[in-house]
């Protein structure tokens, strides 16, 4: 049973993590880096926030995700 929400636990963090700390990421840079308000994206804290969010979104296994989707398809057909 622990085993079981173990792996629950751990294929979620997969796939927030990245995003979370690309949005931790993303208001770092605001407040290191950014300017005061004529840069688009540095500009703005929610903005760069999200920026930071999507970069850290594209780092998530997507590949893995579907390749488990397709196994649990081919197994529900036959």
């Amino acid at each position: 049973m622990e085993r079981i929400k173990f792996e629950i636990i751990f294929k979620w963090a997969k796939r927030i993590l990245p995003v979370v700390g690309g949005a931790v990421a993303g208001y770092a840079y605001y407040y290191y880096v950014g300017c005061n308000g004529s840069c688009p994206i540095s500009g703005n804290p929610y903005v760069s926030t999200v920026y930071g969010a999507f970069a850290g979104f594209l780092f998530v296994d997507w590949k893995s995700i579907f390749n488990k989707n397709k196994k649990v398809e081919t197994k529900e057909k036959e």
